[in-house]
């Protein structure tokens, strides 16, 4: 038996690679187009939780101002004696909580 197992030299020289290199690229097309369209999706979901959260970061700053706004007070009246005051901020130092006496909030 011949080493092409029955192919004549004929059909072996009149091959074309069009077939493979079409489907190929048809491949390569489909592919990309399911990525751009999985990649709008993500994009359409990530802008929908941030807009989502917007509103939690806000009430969050807030809360965030009116704590600092507390413990300045606080700080301000243990600075001028009064002991159940003293006794809050010394508490909290020692849980590591320092009072920023200024007037720029913490970021």
């Amino acid at each position: 038996m011949p080493e092409n197992f029955g192919m004549d030299s004929q059909s072996k020289e009149g091959r074309s690679y069009f077939i493979p290199l079409l489907l190929i690229a048809i491949a390569l097309v489909i592919w990309t187009g399911f990525q751009t369209i999985q990649l709008f999706k993500e994009r359409k979901y990530l802008s929908t939780v941030i807009a989502e959260q917007a509103q939690t970061v806000d009430q969050s700053q807030k809360l965030r101002a009116q704590l600092d706004s507390i413990a300045k007070t606080t700080l301000q009246l243990a600075n001028q004696g009064n002991p159940n005051a003293k006794l809050i901020v010394e508490e909290l130092r020692k849980r590591g909580i320092t009072i920023n006496p200024g007037d720029s909030p913490a970021k």
